[in-house]
Formats: structure tokens, sequence, C-alpha cells
């Protein structure tokens, strides 16, 4: 590398040619535009010196003077540095240039066409005056500076007279909004971690004077070296350094977000006219650094919106890493764009975890938050998302209960493009754009042109008049071209036609008032009355179409058999053949297109017509609501709703949403006779169920129910089908009592048709024990079980899944009853039926694993819960993956067996490898991540780490306050478990709060004597006996034991605890013989439910051996220690910290019995002397 040296007296001179080390440290380097060559000073004018007199002396005398100022003696200049004749050292230096300016520890910009004689702060004219320059100055359409600016750490720029305008810090959102360039790579991120195509795309728009140097001025940016050709054209420059790029970067593992462009959900025109500056102007605005950028088009429908934001997605497609296509016109049509987009980026990005593991049948809003989450990642900031049709906006006003909240879908964090199309000017989420009519006349006659496939010349007057009668709109510019491509009519004709049109239209409809609606108007009906020509069937369909949605009307849809309906209906669902030849002629007139959305799909490809042409097909063409085409249009959708166990379901349901809100629409306004559509409303409702749509689905039922009723009867197997369904989905709402009363008539009714043991009255049986179980109503749900197993069984036989469905539903019930021998029974008679049905590696197998390991866990038998867990996390890894959410709910049952185990450090790394998953796989907020957060919490109580489990709690309270709501009984769950945290902590009254707030909710949810209550109820007696209120505390405990024994027996494992802690408290009120008995009552309660060696069995143990020694029965108090103690060894471990309690206990023992070398021994043991006795009380998690 050559520096110039400055000397004392200001001027300079080359050095020698510096290798390797020995380059000096601090340097200064130019960047500026070249002039033309005979302006620039060479390598040869300094050896000659004769560059003094060429312009570009001042260039360097300026680096020169700058590099003095700041302490450096060499700079360095290209024009200058670098002798170019010699070709070896010419190629040296470009493979070379970017580290040099890498190294430099200044870059000096050299602006010649910015101006600021002066820098004057106050001046704000001549700031602004500067600035413009500087936005549109040369410097920033060059090759080679692109490099000179990316390089160096410190980039100051300077004007024309040399007067510093500031540095690459200070200039930033200037630099980044004139380039494009990410703020996070003028900071000095590693070039690296932009893509090829983003780093390409920086270059895209600079130009330099050799062909070749367009190529050669990357090979910095993308760190590779080639020789240099020049000769060998752009072309084969950038092939060879396209080469380099794609073998430099194999082995490199970047994160890549590009996804395949189309748009194949939206019409495209072959031919786009006019709107350059709208163009230009959304171009501008969404340029930047990758920071959050949008734009509204906003004006009136038909206006040409969506085709220019289609212009300008084909036009700077390049320039994004990713464009999605979103219908918002409703709820129901933007959530399908997000699965489709959903579907795009799965295509291109199968390992995007969050998404691979969302089921995209079943919850859509899943769907959505993923697709959100994915264009949040970081580095994940080009790409562009267009909001199309958003013309019922959620606005202050607006009353419409369909309206949209767009802000809803909008991605969270601040980067990426969007473009929103609406009719409103109130949208105010980014930069407005109105699109308003074509003003030259010219522009309206190219379309005339290009739809009629006519010569329309601006000396053709009937040309020109048709043009300004339909005033400039886009739609009724093309609806006329097709008109005129399928009639061999002239313009003069057309526009006798067409005013004949206007006429009757005033006639007909004179509340279209505005010209716009009126030109659209009579244009529509000029070519429905010649489609009528045409086909009969393509003018009835488009009648028809009204009382559907304006999108995807496909041929089994309308082809359904019915005998009532009309002959031509029968005639136009003939055969497809049929249907296409009348939608074809509605296509070739404008009316009508292919509705490409419909691609994933079971049927035929459907047909759409644009919403301002279905407006008009609604208020003008049916002129008179037509009750008949209602009802035919209710039967469609009503007989085309698949049950769930058709193939692919859900895509057919999705197609039919948006018909089925139409046809709500007009059932909720009384616009369809309801008589014999009862079986419509049914299905409506079924679909709205499947959907998630429960109060929808509810108003179904309602209607289908009375409708049933009134048609046949109370206790028709119609009828009570509907009441088993609306059972169902008052129980998803949570109405139980509801439920319930649905369930009984169901069962009444189904018992009085069908008999008993009919396998649909076992269908209602098991529902109801389900619905028991989750009352807490535990001895019905089990003789529901009962009773539907022994169906089963008959009507089945013992091994058939669905008996095994039950099966493993009893053995739920039976471990929450505290009854485990039996639960285990019935886990492993279905565990047994499915591995034999099934197979031992199927995935629904690995469900009743699971429930052998929760089982195992609670019985104690940790090491076969562990082999479970174990079974189940391989089978789930294997068949679903790692980062499977099935599979981390078996990471998060192993956590919690670790728990158990007091294996704390592996319970972390298990409940933290969930929750990492969870938070990639549902996001941060999500109700199963919040769980994990919730366990986290318990376990850091454990580990004596509260104020991390206080974070835990609070992040887990807050995230289900927001996702159920403050009163849902999960957000009570871990509000409770607050409680159990400040009590440790010592904050009582702050524990009283929670307790308080949970119990009230509890009592709302659940009613006071529901298990989940009675819970609360005990921990509230904990904290009054910590208080020191042992009466509150009795009255706790007593209504907690009362509460428990009529719902779970006296001999349950949740009574006994009750009945253990009311020992504790007779104990210290110093009641020692109701103490005893309670002590005694638990413990051969548990001895009888867990076995004598269960750690909560041994907890007892311990307690009564701390009884004892207060008693003064010392001999008994030890026995009792010794047994709590071998047990806890064998259990725990001789570490665990229940261990090392008994074994402090017994060394009070000792030394009150004044066995001083026995308890000295023991008091090693534990590391920490107590002195006093310690108790397990049994807390309510």
């Amino acid at each position: 590398m050559r520096l110039l040296e400055c000397n004392s007296t200001g001027e300079f001179s080359l050095t020698k040619d510096f290798v390797g080390d020995d380059v000096p440290r601090l340097y200064a380097i130019l960047s500026h535009t070249w002039g033309a060559d005979t302006e620039e000073v060479t390598f040869k004018d300094l050896m000659d010196g004769t560059g003094k007199s060429k312009a570009g002396y001042d260039k360097i005398r300026f680096c020169g003077e700058q590099a003095r100022s700041d302490g450096m003696r060499y700079f360095w200049v290209d024009t200058c540095c670098i002798d170019k004749s010699n070709n070896n050292e010419l190629s040296e230096a470009i493979n070379s240039m970017f580290r040099w300016y890498r190294n430099a520890a200044k870059c000096y910009v050299h602006l010649s066409d910015v101006s600021q004689p002066t820098l004057d702060a106050n001046d704000e004219f001549n700031q602004r005056l500067w600035e413009s320059d500087f936005r549109k100055s040369r410097w920033f359409t060059r090759g080679w500076t692109l490099q000179e600016l990316l390089a160096p750490a410190s980039v100051e720029f300077f004007s024309k007279e040399g007067e510093k305008l500031g540095n690459k810090e200070s200039l930033k959102r200037h630099i980044c909004e004139i380039t494009g360039i990410p703020v996070k790579a003028l900071q000095g991120s590693l070039l690296s971690d932009f893509s090829v195509t983003e780093r390409m795309l920086w270059a895209d728009k600079r130009e330099t004077t050799r062909k070749e140097d367009k190529a050669y001025s990357l090979l910095g940016i993308f760190d590779v070296y080639m020789p240099l050709i020049y000769g060998e054209g752009r072309e084969h420059a950038f092939k060879r350094l396209r080469e380099l790029i794609e073998k430099a970067s194999k082995g490199i593992k970047r994160e890549d977000f590009s996804v395949a462009f189309s748009l194949s959900d939206v019409s495209d025109i072959e031919h786009f006219v006019a709107r350059e500056e709208e163009l230009a102007e959304m171009h501008r605005t969404l340029s930047g650094d990758g920071s959050r950028r949008a734009v509204v088009l906003h004006g009136l429908g038909g206006i040409g919106k969506t085709q220019l934001t289609v212009a300008y997605a084909k036009r700077h497609k390049d320039s994004y890493s990713a464009v999605f296509w979103l219908n918002i016109k409703d709820e129901d049509s933007l959530k399908q764009s997000f699965a489709k987009a959903a579907r795009q980026i799965l295509r291109e990005h199968s390992s995007a975890s969050r998404l691979s593991s969302v089921d995209m049948k079943e919850n859509l809003d899943e769907v959505i938050d993923a697709v959100k989450a994915w264009l949040s990642l970081p580095n994940n900031t080009r790409w562009l998302v267009i909001y199309d049709n958003y013309d019922n906006p959620k606005l202050p006003g607006n009353t419409d209960p369909a309206a949209v909240n767009i802000r809803k879908f909008l991605p969270e964090s601040y980067q990426g493009s969007i473009i929103i199309t609406t009719r409103s000017s109130q949208v105010k989420i980014g930069h407005p754009i109105q699109v308003g009519k074509l003003k030259d006349v010219r522009d309206s006659l190219q379309i005339l042109s290009y739809a009629s496939g006519r010569e329309c010349d601006i000396n053709d007057p009937d040309a020109v008049d048709i043009a300004q009668k339909l005033d400039g709109l886009p739609l009724a510019l093309a609806t006329a071209g097709a008109y005129l491509d399928q009639v061999s009519t002239s313009f003069s004709d057309y526009l006798r036609l067409y005013s004949a049109s206007w006429l009757k239209l005033l006639q007909m409809s004179p509340e279209v008032t505005s010209y716009e609606n009126r030109a659209l108007y009579s244009t529509w009906q000029l070519s429905f009355d010649h489609v009528k020509l045409l086909n009969e069937l393509s003018a009835k369909l488009l009648q028809l179409w009204a009382y559907f949605d304006n999108e995807d009307i496909w041929f089994e849809l309308l082809r359904h058999g019915k005998s009532s309906d009309p002959e031509w209906v029968s005639r136009l669902t003939d055969d497809e053949l049929s249907f296409n030849q009348a939608m074809r002629v509605l296509c070739n007139h404008g009316l009508a297109e292919v509705d490409t959305s419909s691609e994933d799909r079971t049927e035929s490809i459907g047909y759409k017509i644009h919403s301002c042409v279905h407006s008009w097909t609604i208020h003008v063409l049916n002129q008179q609501w037509d009750y008949g085409m209602a009802g035919l249009a209710l039967r469609c959708v009503g007989s085309h709703v698949p049950d769930n166990k058709s193939q692919k379901f859900w895509v057919t349901q999705r197609r039919l949403v948006q018909h089925v809100a139409r046809c709500s629409y007009f059932i909720s306004k009384g616009l369809v006779q309801e008589e014999s559509m009862e079986w419509t409303m049914y299905n409506l409702g079924l679909l709205y169920a499947d959907q998630g749509k429960l109060d929808e689905a509810e108003k179904m039922y309602q209607r289908a129910l009375q409708g049933y009723e009134k048609a046949w009867g109370p206790d028709h197997t119609s009828t009570l089908g509907t009441v088993n369904n609306l059972a169902v989905l008052y129980a998803d709402q949570g109405k139980l009592d509801e439920a319930e009363k649905m369930y009984q008539r169901a069962l009444q009714g189904k018992e009085k048709a069908w008999g008993p043991d009919h396998t649909s009255t076992l269908g209602t049986v098991n529902n109801l024990a389900v619905l028991y179980a989750y009352q807490g109503k535990l001895d019905e749900a089990e003789k529901m079980y009962q009773r539907a197993l022994q169906g089963k069984e008959k009507a089945w036989g013992p091994d058939h899944t669905s008996t095994l469905d039950t099966v493993n539903n009893l053995g739920l019930l039976y471990a929450y009853q505290g009854k485990l021998d039996e639960a285990e029974k019935m886990y492993q008679r279905a565990l047994q039926g499915y591995e034999k049905a099934w197979g031992p590696d199927h995935t629904s197998i690995l469900g009743t694993v699971n429930n052998l390991g929760l089982l195992y866990k609670s019985q104690g038998k940790l090491d076969e819960a562990e082999k479970m867990y174990q079974r189940a996390l391989q089978g789930y890894e294997k068949a679903w993956g790692p980062d499977h959410t099935s599979t981390l709910d078996t990471v998060n049952n192993l956590g919690l067996l670790y728990a158990s185990q007091g294996k704390l450090d592996e319970a972390e790394k298990m409940y933290q490898r969930a929750l990492q998953g969870y938070e990639k796989a549902w996001g941060l907020n999500h109700t199963s991540t919040l769980d994990t957060v919730n366990n986290l919490g318990l376990l850091y109580v454990a580990q004596g780490k509260l104020d991390e489990a206080e974070k835990m709690y609070q992040r887990a309270l807050q995230g289900k306050e927001k996702a159920w709501g403050p009163n849902h009984t999960s957000t009570l769950g871990t509000v409770n478990n607050l409680g159990l945290l400040y009590v440790d902590q010592g904050k009582l009254d702050e524990a009283e709060k929670m307790y308080q707030r949970a119990l009230q909710g509890y009592e709302k949810a659940w009613g006071p004597d529901h298990t989940s209550t009675l819970d609360t109820v005990n921990n509230l007696g904990l904290l009054y006996a910590d208080q020191g209120k042992l009466d509150e505390a009795e009255k706790m405990y007593q209504r907690a034991l009362q509460g428990y024994e009529k719902a779970w027996g006296p001999d349950h494992t949740s009574t006994l605890d009750t009945v253990n802690n009311l020992g504790l408290l007779y104990a210290s009120q110093g009641k020692l013989d109701e103490a005893e008995k309670m002590y005694q009552r638990a413990l051969q309660g548990k001895e009888k439910a867990w076995s004598p060696n269960h750690t909560s069995t041994l907890d007892t143990v311990n307690n009564l051996g701390v009884l004892y020694a207060s008693q003064g029965k010392l001999d008994e108090a030890e026995k009792m220690y010794q047994r709590a103690l071998q047990g806890y060894e064998k259990a725990w471990g001789p570490d665990h910290t229940s261990t090392l309690g008994t074994v402090n206990n017994l060394a009070v023992l000792y030394k009150s019995q004044g066995k001083l070398d026995k308890a000295e021994k023991i008091y090693q043991r534990t590391a920490r002397e107590r002195e006093g006795y310690s108790s397990r009380r049994f807390r309510r998690r």
C-alpha cells in the first residue's frame, strides 16, 4: 500500500510501497467522485511534479490538511496512490481496497456537488438547502462509493468548500433513506449477517464508468477475491462474482427469509396504465432501512387500488425477501389469507419451528400468531405485506360488528413494509395516498383499447366521448371494453345504448345519486342485457350471486339436487361443462373472473366478482328481495357443510365460511322463510362450532332446535341431536349448568327413542361423565363412565378403540379421585388395547403412556414414572420432532417429576427446554408457555430463589390475565401460588390478599364446595396459623375438611393432607390428644392410599415424631424419626432437604436425651443446627 505523507510545511509526497505489517496504523483515506480523467491527479503526475495545476489537486490538498488537523501524517487517495499503468498493481489494489478503507482511522467524503460555505447551526434555510443537495449528491449513485461508505468505522462528510456536514452516525437517517441500507450495516454489523440478495440490492441503482467495475466494486462487500479482466463485460464479470460468492457461502449457516414471489391470490391485468406518480410516491415512502414503513391507498371502489398495488409489487419484487397478499375484507377472509401465507413460508422454510408445529386446520388464530412472529424475527426486515380490501375498518362511529381492527393483525416488531388498500380516508396507519380518477383521457383510452382489442385513438370523437362519460373510472372502462370485445357494435352505438341504460337507472333506482356509481351501474346493466341474450343461465347465476358472498362460487356448491329447486338451477348444474360455460360468459363481459385464491381445494375451482359488481347485483339488479333465491342460497350452503370425518373437511368449511356469514345475515334480518329450514340452521351451527365461533353456533343451534321442536316435536331424534350439540357447545363456553340440562334432556330423549344401550345414547352418557368430572361431581361421573363402558363393551367389544377411550377416561377419573390402583388398571388395559390396535409406536398410545407417568408420580413410583415419561418423550421426538408441542408437554412433565425427586438442576433444564420451545412455537404469552413459566416459579421456590420465583409468577399472572381474564381459574391458580410465595417471603398481608382473591374467584367460578376452592381454603388456614390467628385457621381447616370429605371421601389424600394440617394446628394450640388423633387418622389413610413408604406418608410419620417428642414420648419419637429417615433416604437420597430435616429432628431428640455423641454426628451431617423440631405441612398448589 502506497500512501501520501504530509511534511512540516504542509506539502505531501508519495511514500514507499508498504507491505503487510509495515503499513502505518494511523492514516486517513479520501472518498469522492471522479471528474474527467484530465482533471484528476494521477500517480505519474505526482512522480513528474505536474499535477498541481489540475482541478483534482484541491481534493488531495483538502484530504492532507484534514488528516494533519486530525493528527495523522499519512493519507491515501485512489487517483494518485495506485499506478494504474501497472495491471498487477491495479488488480492487487482493487482486491485490497475494501480492507484499506476498513483499516483507515478516518474516511473523508468530499462532496463536490454539495455547497455549504459557512456552517451556521441557526441558519435553518441554509441547513435545508445543503440537506437537499446532500440527498441528490452523485456520490450516492456511484458503485465504488458503496464500500467506501460501509467499510470504514469513521466516515465524515464535507461540502465542496471543505465544511464538515456531519458523520455516518449523525447523518444515518438521511443515508438510510437515500440508500435503503439498514442502520445496523452502517454501524458496523458484519456484512455477512445480510443476505446476498440484500447486499446486491444496495448496489442495484449504482453505476460505474467501466462496465466491469460494477462487479469488481463489490468484491469487498462479499469478502471474495478475483482477477480483473477488463473487456469481459458486465455479465461475465457478475457471473464470475456470483460463482465465487456461492462457493464462499457453502458451509456457512445463515438465516435466509426469502419466499418465492407469487400473486396467485389476486387478479392481475396484462396491461397496467398510468399511475406513475403514485408508484413513485409509494416507492419513496416504502424505501428505508428495514424499519416499519406503511402506505395507505384510499379511493373509490373500482378506482384501481388493487391493480396499483399489484403493479408496485411486480415492479419492486426484487427489493423484498417476501411478498404476502392478505384479503382483509372481513376477519374470515383475512384468517384464511394468513393460512396461505403460512403455507408459503413453510414451503421455503420447513424448519420454521413455530409454524411447523401449528395445526393449520384446527386453530387459525394460532396460525396468525405464528406468521406474525415469523415476520417479527430479528433480521427479517425486508418483507412486504399487503392488506387488500380494508373497506370495513373498526373506526369510531362504525357500529358494524363485522368491522375489522387491522391493528390486531399487524406484526408486532417495528419492521418491514405494509400496503393497505381501503375506500376509507379515515384509516391512519401509515402514509396516505389518494388514488383518484384517471385525469388524462389518453390513459382512459388505453384501458378501453386493451380491454376491447380495438384501436382507440385520441382523434376518434366517439371513443373520447365514451372515455369521458366513464369519467376516468378504470373498472367501468374495463367493463365497457369487455363488452365491445364481445359485440360487433361501433363506439357511437355503444354511446347510444349507454345513454339509454343511464336513463333506465335513473327511473329504476333514483337513490343512486353519485355520478361514479351511475357510470359503473349503467355500464354493468348494458353488459348484463347482452349476457341475458347470450345465455339465460349466466344472467340467472349473476342474480343468484347477490345472495352469496362475492368470492368463491364453485360448481359443487350449487349442485345439491333438491327437487324443489327452480328448473334453471338443474340445467346450470347438470354437469361442470354447463356451469363453466355460464361462468365464461360472465368472465368475457368483465363481470366475473376465476378465483385463484382457492388453490388448496378438494373440489373444482371457484369464481368471484368485484365487490362493487356484487353491490350492484344486490341493490340494482335485484330490485326486490327474492325470498326464493335467498332460500336457494341457504339450501346450497347448508347442504354443502361437510362433517369432520370427510377428507380435508376443514378446506371445504373455510371455503364456506364467508357464504355462511352472508346467509346468517339475511336469516337474522328475517329475509328467508325458515320453515323446513331447520336442518340448514343445524349445519351452519356445526360449521361455526368447528370454526370456534361459539356465539354464532349457539344462535344457529337455537334456531334449529326451535324449528325441529315445531316440526318434529321435542323428542324426535333430530331434535335431540341438536340438543346434544348445544350441550357440547355450552360446555365449551363454560356454561356448565346449561350444558347439564341439555345433556339430561338429550339422554332421556335418546333412551326413549333408541334405547339405553344404543351407541348414540352412550355417546351422550360419556359426554355427561366428562361434564360431571369437570364440575367435580366425581361419583356421578364414575357412574356415567361405567355405564358407557359396559354399553360399549356390549356394542363394540372390549378392545374397540372407542371402548378403550372410555377406559382411559375412567383411569383419569380414578387418578383424580385418588383411587390410584384402579387408575393403574384402567391405564394398563387401555395401553395394552391401543398397542394391539395401533402398534406400540402410534402417537395415540403415547397419551396413555404419559398418563401412566403422571399416575406413577402420584403413587411415589418415581422410577416407573420416569420410564413412562422417557418412553413418551422418545416416541414424540421420533414422531413429531424435538420441538413439537406434544414433545414439549412431556419435557415439562419430566421437569415436574425431577422437581418432586429433588433433582432440581435436572428439573430446571427440562423447564428451560420446554419454555424455550413453547416461546418459539406458541409465543411469549401463550397459555402453554405461561404454565411452564408458572412451573419454573414453583421450582425457584423449591431452590430458595424467591426473587426469581416472584418474577416468574408475576410474568405468568400478567400473561394469564391478558389471555384468560383476571377471573379465569388458570389465572387464579397463579394467584394462589403467589400467595404461597408471599408466605415463604414472610409477606403475610400480601399473601392474604392473594388467597382472598383466589378464594372469591373460585367461589364465583366453581362454587364454595369445589375442590379447587377448598385448596385455597386450606392454604388460608395455613396462613392464619402462621399469623397466630388460630381460631380462624381452625375454621378454614374444618371447612376444607368437610368439603373434601364430601367431595373426595374421608380417605382421599387431599382430605388426609388437611387432617394432617389440623393435627399441626392442634399441636400448636396445645391440644396434643386431638393432634395425635388427627395424625393417626392421616397416617392410616395414607398408608392405605399411598403405601407405608410413600413420601407423603413419611411426612406424617415425621410429624408424629415431633408430637411424641413434645409429649415426652422420646422412644416413640425416635421410632418415628428412624422410620421417616430410612424412607426418605430410600426415596429421595441422603442429601434431599426432607431427609436432612428429619436428620435434624433426630439430632435435637438425641440432644434432649443426653446422647451428645449421636447428636454431634447428626449435626455434622446436616451442616446446620436447628434448635427445634421441623414438621411437615401440606399446601395446595
